[in-house]
């Protein structure tokens, strides 16, 4: 009786329930512990707590966490009570969810193993199949989904990971003052802004309290937001900016090593930032300052525009004016191309000045995420690859213990 009583707390069971029975069973490494009830007892009503009388029961098994290695399973009769009020309902045990085949323990386990570990290797550790691993999975992160509350939500960055290889993209949307994913969607097109917007009044968020947009110049994130969020500006990132003009020094490098052969294999010399270069890169970027190459002035170029983003939005907008003029004047055809694009998006480029939006958040949360693909090599389906996102970049599916 002493083992039953240890049991009977160890497992934190209410005053209905009692351990009756458990068989150990060494060479098949497990533990069954059987739970029932006494003759009389009353359990209340699940709609309304009254106290009512067993009706019938059916015989159910949760499996629970191991004890030491010996998987572990719990036996009990599952009572329906007929209820005066609300007639004949199934109740609620405390260690176990309705129509789950397992203790919350256990889920709690899972949950917390999922934010490191892949779901087949959870699967394998816990000897069940990968699909009820992530039926739990589902659960939890589809109620905390559902109960979201995005009422406060202002500044939202928007940018779009892949799913699997080829043209398989996932859009994520974040909560610029939280830092975590509040939305995911399938597609990286104009609609994914008209799914967010849904989902936001869903969760007793308001379109006109979103003030402010973080994303690259996707035009299809452009056309999202100036169709369903207009009242909402636009801040572009500024390093994807950056990306764009170094992609410009790099064309007109790549257009100028035809005549000058020492331009060849000179790539990150150019695209790196003079503090960052190495002692070799140093004397390949000085011996090459000296030949007066347009790749040389693309470069002092791209330095002059970058060096702006340090300046106070007056200075600022000032001297983005001057660099403009300079690049249409350059006769650098992929500076100049720059420089239209730099005229075209300047609201959401001078921006930054005022916001200081960028999305820096959304590439370390998206790093996490493509972390956490690599580990399990893929996913089978995108709904999985959506719910491991909300886990590990929107800290969703907690389990309460």
């Amino acid at each position: 009786m002493k083992d039953l009583d240890q049991f009977q707390a160890a497992l934190g069971l209410s005053e209905e329930w009692i351990v009756v029975k458990t068989e150990f069973k060494a060479q098949e490494k497990r533990l069954d512990i059987f739970l029932d009830f006494a003759p009389g007892t009353q359990f209340p009503c699940p709609i309304c707590g009254t106290k009512s009388s067993v009706y019938d029961t059916a015989e159910r098994t949760w499996q629970h966490l191991n004890f030491f290695q010996h998987a572990t399973y719990i036996h009990a009769r599952l009572p329906r009570v007929d209820c005066k009020t609300d007639g004949i309902k199934q109740i609620q045990v405390p260690w176990a969810r309705e129509r789950s085949g397992f203790t919350l323990l256990f889920e709690a386990m899972i949950m917390a193993l999922a934010d490191e570990m892949p779901v087949c290797s959870i699967a394998d550790m816990v000897g069940v199949h990968d699909t009820r691993i992530w039926r739990i999975i589902e659960h939890y992160v589809n109620k905390d989904v559902d109960n979201l509350d995005l009422s406060k939500v202002q500044n939202i960055g928007v940018d779009e990971t892949s799913s699997k290889r080829g043209h398989h993209y996932v859009t994520l949307f974040v909560d610029m003052d939280t830092s975590k994913v509040v939305f995911v969607t399938k597609g990286k097109d104009a609609d994914t802004l008209k799914a967010f917007k849904e989902h936001l009044e869903t969760h007793k968020g308001v379109v006109d309290k979103i003030l402010e947009f973080s994303s690259d110049l996707s035009p299809a994130f452009i056309s999202g937001i100036a169709t369903y969020f207009p009242k909402a500006h636009i801040t572009f990132d500024k390093f994807h900016v950056m990306k764009l003009l170094n992609t410009a020094v790099d064309e007109t490098r790549r257009s100028e090593q035809v005549q000058e052969k020492g331009l060849k294999s000179s790539r990150y010399v150019w695209l790196k930032n003079p503090c960052n270069l190495s002692q070799k890169e140093r004397i390949k970027l000085e011996s090459l300052s000296c030949k007066k190459l347009k790749t040389g002035r693309a470069y002092r170029m791209k330095l002059l525009f970058q060096e702006v983003f340090t300046y106070s939005e007056e200075r600022a907008v000032f001297n983005l004016k001057k660099w403009y003029f300079w690049a249409m004047h350059s006769r650098l055809e992929p500076i100049k191309g720059f420089a239209r694009m730099l005229k075209k998006h300047w609201n959401g480029i001078v921006r930054w000045f005022k916001t200081k939006l960028t999305n820096g958040v959304l590439e370390g949360l998206n790093s996490l995420v493509q972390a956490a693909k690599a580990r399990a090599r893929g996913y089978r389906s995108i709904e999985y690859f959506k719910l491991m996102i909300y886990m590990v970049a929107g800290k969703l599916g907690r389990v309460p213990t």
